[in-house]
Formats: structure tokens, sequence, C-alpha cells
């Protein structure tokens, strides 16, 4: 929406100057987009007057003049055919900069004569194209600022020009008194009284209207118009040709032009039909499909079923409330016209533009909501302006329908006004802001006006007082707690898993990724899923059609994408839920890493290597650790079918899986489209246990003051024999003095069996045994290594090496 400030102030009474109205329209939820302010670039120029001009005596069309400035008398060269003697001119000085010619002038020589600024025509300074001559001005002191001289004897050339972006909320605004009424009830002026005098008709008009039946209802409640008649319709007066011009139109005819400027000045579109191609009376019927009409904008249309349209006995005439047809269009040959007036259906507007794909001020308007009580008011007006600009004699009002009911009041509670608002407005204030926005207050009661379609109900009155008042007034308070003391922690313990698990990975080196839910039906059955039961109803492309089983078919997609670009050594991850079925239980929460590639970028050390099983595992303990798991866990393969057989394992309690760590079966990573080797892990947070005791503080130390004993066995064992099994019945020896175990030494080849046997192996374990409240005795030493030794021989099948 664009107007100008002296169109504003036909509206409203105001000394507000350009950039705090400004300020109020952004404050007020009409945000200015752009500001053109012509004197802006006029501000350095000052006006001057030629005392003397003498023909330069190297140039024939050059002038050596000498002219009076406020700075003194100074030397000036110009080429202008009208430097003369006793003229009065615009003169820049040097270091000014000249629009027209983008260029900041200095002091030059111009055949051997200096010259100190140069007096300017109408197109350097932007005011018109006008380069003929130097600007000659009728009257004006030397010294005195040209935007000053140009406000008080051409306003209009120093007019600026206010662009505001309009909410689809706020249809009122689309006129420019709808701004000047928002800005008079902020307070930035008065708004002037629109005084609306019925026209008598001299004649009953030749042309009817009527509305078909099934559009009265939905469609077009109210359809006016009168003809008038020997009109003349020369060009448009300056004044409203320049307003048209300011805001980007261009001036047609002045019927053409009246009615364009109430489209913006008012928010009434309207239209013309020359009343001699016109044949018989104007109907408004839904179209049959099939017609084609030739509107204004020389394009042809065809028309669909039921689409309205504006007919007489010819055929479609204008396509109601969007366009009108170049047919019964208005020339200068035109002498009757029937103007009409009517409000439409928003929603049918905007359907059959959009299927139209016709844009136009008037459906900008009708789809968004003008005013159904000013659809006669504007008639009248309108034809005033016709009378008065184009002369003629108006007919008696012609009408079919009525004006649509739009009253509807809401209570207005001043007290929740201040409790949503956050501000103390008096009660007094909100009844003043909404009466000077147009509501009628009865009591505690307010009744929207007919101009504001988006007030439905009390919120919206809360907000109008809000808008009015300035939210910038707000003043930050820290909302009172429920209870005294420290606030109870707000996230879960499951979102503080969660957080934690994030932060550590990403800590471990990795790159958080943030995949879709949703993957295609060959990935998801790679991964055991794509079932009918995960299915999307209604996917968004053939590459979304299942809810994931995994977070790995996301990771192996980014990691494939990273490698077609070049970057082969990755570590990714993401912490999201994964999904099993279709019903809510079906949905856990899992954390996934992956590496791929090398683990370290190449050095003079020869540090880097593949990644493997191990980088995965220690990975996925460290995770585990920071969302105290147990530091005792055993080991199983019992693995999915993605995972490689003989290099990956679940950390589990018994049947409860922990995380599943590993290589990625090469089936996988070939489907996927990823070069090896890759490996990952999967932590499933929901069944890491949660400790027993919930407190916020950490447990005390506990650490013993009595010396640790160490002792190391070394047991035959069967070469297929886990190393795992032997650390974990050693733990479990005596689970109150071992403080832990390690290998730290395995016999395995062919000189293992050939000194223990065919199929043997030694693993030799070290076990640390902490007292806790005395020093152990020798033979208290002895009963815990028998029973480590026992355990182990139990455990592994095999026995303690001699």
């Amino acid at each position: 929406m664009k107007f100008t400030l002296s169109w504003l102030k036909d509206h409203l009474d105001t000394t507000a100057s350009v950039d705090e109205i400004a300020d109020a329209l952004t404050d007020l939820g009409l945000e200015v987009e752009e500001i053109a302010n012509p004197a802006g670039k006029l501000e350095s120029f000052t006006l001057a007057k030629v005392l003397h001009a003498e023909k330069h005596p190297d140039a024939d069309k050059l002038r050596v003049c000498k002219v009076l400035t406020n700075e003194g008398e100074k030397t000036i060269v110009c080429g202008a055919p009208n430097a003369r003697e006793g003229i009065t001119v615009v003169l820049a000085k040097p270091g000014d900069y000249v629009p027209g010619i983008d260029v900041t002038l200095g002091v030059g020589k111009i055949r051997g004569v200096e010259s100190h600024g140069m007096m300017c025509s109408e197109r350097e300074l932007e005011l018109s194209d006008e380069h003929n001559g130097i600007i000659e001005l009728p009257s004006g002191e030397v010294g005195e600022r040209f935007v000053d001289w140009l406000a008080e004897n051409r306003p209009e050339a120093v007019d600026p020009m206010i662009y505001i972006k309009i909410t689809p909320n706020r249809p009122d605004a689309l006129g420019v008194r709808g701004i000047a009424r928002d800005l008079a009830a902020r307070g930035l002026g008065v708004l002037k009284p629109l005084e609306i005098e019925a026209v008598p008709g001299g004649f009953a008009s030749p042309i009817k209207v009527q509305i078909d039946p099934a559009l009265k209802e939905k469609g077009c409640p109210l359809f006016a118009g009168r003809l008038i008649r020997g009109v003349t319709n020369g060009p448009s007066p300056a004044w409203l040709q320049q307003r048209l011009i300011a805001i980007g139109l261009r001036p047609i005819s002045a019927l053409v032009d009246i009615t364009n400027f109430f489209t913006y000045d008012l928010n009434r579109p309207l239209h013309v039909f020359d009343a001699a191609k016109v044949k018989g009376d104007l109907r408004i019927v839904p179209a049959k499909g099939g017609e084609e009409m030739q509107a204004l904008d020389e394009k042809t249309y065809l028309l669909r079923e039921g689409q309205m349209v504006i007919c007489d006995d010819n055929g479609v005439e204008s396509l109601a409330g969007i366009m009108g047809g170049e047919p019964s269009g208005c020339t200068e040959e035109t002498v009757d016209v029937f103007l009409e007036s009517a409000y439409w259906d928003p929603i049918t507007i905007a359907a059959t533009g959009r299927a139209l794909r016709i844009n136009s001020d008037a459906r900008y308007r009708f789809e968004r909501g003008v005013d159904p009580a000013f659809t006669l008011p504007g008639l009248e007006l309108a034809t005033q302006m016709v009378l008065d600009l184009c002369g003629g004699e108006a007919s008696e009002v012609v009408m079919d329908g009525a004006v649509p009911a739009t009253t509807r009041a809401y209570r207005l509670d001043p007290a929740r006004v201040i409790s949503l608002v956050g501000m103390e407005i008096p009660e007094a204030e909100q009844r003043r802001t909404l009466e000077a926005l147009g509501f009628t207050l009865n009591g505690d009661m307010a009744t929207a006006p007919s101009w504001r379609p988006d007030v439905l109900g009390e919120a919206d009155l809360v907000e109008e007082v809000a808008r009015i008042a300035s939210l910038t007034k707000l003043q930050g308070k820290p909302m009172a707690r429920e209870t005294a003391g420290v606030p109870e922690p707000i996230l879960t313990p499951g979102q503080v898993r969660e957080k934690t698990t994030r932060r550590t990975i990403a800590a471990l080196g990795y790159n958080e990724c943030v995949t879709y839910s949703f993957i295609d039906a060959k990935s998801a059955a790679l991964f055991g899923g794509g079932a009918e039961a995960t299915r999307i109803e209604n996917p968004i492309s053939s590459q979304m059609t299942h809810m994931r089983p995994d977070l790995l078919p996301g990771l192996l997609q980014a990691a494939a994408r990273n490698q077609a670009r070049g970057f082969a050594d990755l570590a990714l991850f993401e912490v999201g839920p994964v999904f099993s079925g279709g019903e809510p239980g079906d949905q856990v929460t899992v954390a996934t890493g992956l590496l791929v590639g090398a683990s370290a970028p190449r050095d003079p050390w020869g540090s880097r290597r593949p990644v493997d099983v191990y980088d995965a595992k220690a990975d996925a303990e460290a995770a585990l650790a920071a969302i105290g798991a147990p530091a005792r866990a055993q080991v199983n393969r019992k693995l999915d079918a993605w995972w490689h057989p003989g290099r990956a394992g679940n950390i589990a309690l018994g049947p409860n899986v922990l995380a599943t760590f590993g290589e990625l079966h090469p089936k996988v990573l070939r489907e996927m489209g990823v070069k090896g080797p890759a490996v990952a892990f999967t932590i499933r947070l929901e069944n890491v246990p949660f400790p027993k005791v919930k407190t916020p503080t950490r447990p005390a130390l506990a650490i013993s003051d009595l010396q640790a004993v160490e002792r190391d066995f070394a047991f035959v064992v069967d070469t297929g024999t886990e190393v795992i099994t032997a650390v974990n019945a050693a733990y479990g020896a005596d689970k109150a003095l071992i403080e832990a175990v390690s290998v730290f030494d395995q016999f395995t080849g062919a000189k293992a069996e050939e000194q223990m046997g065919a199929g043997k192996k030694s693993i030799a374990l070290s076990v640390r045994i902490q007292p806790r409240d005395k020093t152990l005795t020798d033979a208290e030493i002895e009963a815990v290594s028998a029973k480590i030794i026992d355990k182990v021989t139990k455990a592994t099948g095999g026995a303690l090496r001699k």
C-alpha cells in the first residue's frame, strides 16, 4: 500500500513529520517498507541570482556568469541557452551531489575559465525530463534552500511517498483513510470527517441490475450502480494525476483515474462501463463454462463453470470483482457511463482469481474484505467526483440485494486486558482507543465496525487496545515463582539423559546430524523395517514412504553424500526416535554414531589407520558411562542382520541390550552406496537403568586407605573362548573385594599350540584386590585367589596354566 504525505493529510489533521509517522505505523503493525522522500536529495541546493552573463572567450555556446550566492559572488561557466542576467536559479556548489547526472561537483576549469558550481536544470535534479535550459524561478531569495521554495510553491515535487506492508487481517488499511484512522487513534492527529451527501438522480437509469438468486447468499449480496450521461472523459486534473504517479500508477483518463483514486483513498474498488456498449441490463450470474472474456489487461480468459461474472445481452462484460472487460471499457469518446459499486464474497473472488491467475487491485482488496456498509456511500462520493471532473447528469441509483449483516459485539473486560497485555491501561483509555478505531461501546459490549472483518472475538479487542497503546512500552518483569526457594528441575530424567548423550558424543569428535524420520521402503527393509504398520498414508515423496526403523539409514545416506563430494573420513551421530510399528509404544529413542574412513588425518608419524570395531566400542562405552550405565556388562553376539556377524556385539545386562557396536555388513554398505570401512554403535537410551537413588548430588567418593593387592593368573583355554567370559567370571569371584580385572597378555598361534596342545591359547589376567575394612592376611588373599581360579575354570572350561 503506497500513499503520499499530502494524501494522508487529506484525512488526518497532523503536524507530525514523516519519520514520526513511519515509526508510528510500524509500531501499529503497518510495517513501513520504504520512504521515498524527494526532498532528501535536494537538501544541499540553494537559490542564487545571475548578476552578469557574457560569452565565453573560447567557446560560442558557453557563457561566463557572475552569480550572487549566500557565500558571495561566484564565477560559473554555463552552457544553457537561457543563462542570462537577472534570473533566479538553483545552485549546486562544489561538493554537492547532483542526482540526475550522478556526479559530485568540484571546482573545474572549462576552456581556461574556473567554474565554482553549477546552475541546474530540472532533469539534473530529477524533477522532470526538462533539460533544454536551467531552472528559472519566478521568486525566491538568494541563499534560500530550494526544498523550502518547492514546499511553498510546488509542494507536490517534494511530497514524500510511504510504502507499507499490509498483513492479510487488515483490509481496512488498504485505504488511506484507514491508515489515517490508526494514526489518529495513536494520537498523531485528528481524523477529519468524511462528508457524504447523496447525489439526487435526475432520471431513471435505463440500465437495471439483477443478481442471480443462487449468488445472493454467497457471491454478491449487493450490487448497485447508476448511469451518468453527458460526461467528458478527458485527462484527469493535475492533482489527481500527481497522486497516482506518486504511488506508481499510470494516469489513463478521468473516469478510470477516479476509480483508481477511490480504490486507494477509501478502499472502495469501483468499475465504469461505457453505457453505449452495454446491451440490456447487467446481470451477475455464474459462468456456464467455456465462455471467453477479453479483459482490460489485453488478455483473453477462458472461464470455468461457476465463476461469477457480470453479463448483458452481448455476453460476459466483466469478471466480477476482479477485472472489467475490454469491449465495454471507457475511452475518450465515451459520453454515457454506468458506474457500479458492489460487495463481493471474499472466498469466491479469491478462488476465481487464483484459478485464472489474475492479479488486480480490486481482487487484492475484495478477497481480503472491503467495507460492505460503504458500498452505497462510496457510489455517492464517486458519482460526485465524476460530475465535478467530467460533468454530466446522474440517474437514480439502481440496486439489487442488500448490505450483508456484519453486526457483532464482544465484551470488553478492562482487567483482562491489563492482565494479558502486561501494562496498566486505564479503562477510560481502553474505551477511547476502541471508539477512535470506530467501535461502538454500549456498556461493556463493543460492536466492531463494518470495515474490520478481522475482529472476531474478545481477544481481538485486547489486541487493538495493546496495538494502539504500543507494546514498546512494555517493561520486562520476572514472573513470580509458585514456590519459594530453588525451583524444581524442568527436564525429565529422559530428557537429561538425551542431552548428556548428545554432548558426550559430540565431545568425542562426532558431528551431529538431524535427518528425516521418513525413509524409502528399500532402505527401511535393510534395517528390519518397511512393514505396512510403518508406511506413511500420504508421503511427501517416494523417498519418504516409511517411518525409520533405525537411525543408521539416515546417517549412511549422509555419509554417501559426503563421500560423493570428496569427504572420505566422517564421524556422524544422531539422537532421535525410531519406530517398530504404528502404535504409541512402538517408538523408542536411541543414539547412533557412525565412523567411516580413517581414524586420523595423514601425518609423518603413521598414526592414520582405518576405523575398526574397537573405536566404535570405546565410544559406545564412553557414552554409556556418561549416562550412568553399570560398568560391568556382558557382550553377546545376538545381532541384527545389518551388523557384521563376526565383528560386532551387544553390550547387555542379561537379556537387556544397552548398546550394539561393530562393523556394518558389507552388503548394507553396498546398498547404501558407502565406501568402507564403516563402524557404528547404537545406544538404546531407554534400556539403560536409572539409578535407584534419585538425588541431585553425587554420591560420596568411596576410597580406601588400605593397600591394594594385585595377583596375576594365566589360564589355558580353547582358542574359541572369549576373553570377556574369563574377565566377567573373575569379577564374580568376590564382588566386594575385587576392584578391577584386566587382560595383560594373550598367547596364541602355532607356538602356543605346540606348548599347550592343539586348539589352545593362554589368557593372562591381572586382578586388583582392594580391602575396605582391614588389611588382608595371606590366608584371606589365597582364599580369594582360589575363588578366582574356580570361577574362571568353570566359566571357560580351561585350567590354570602351569
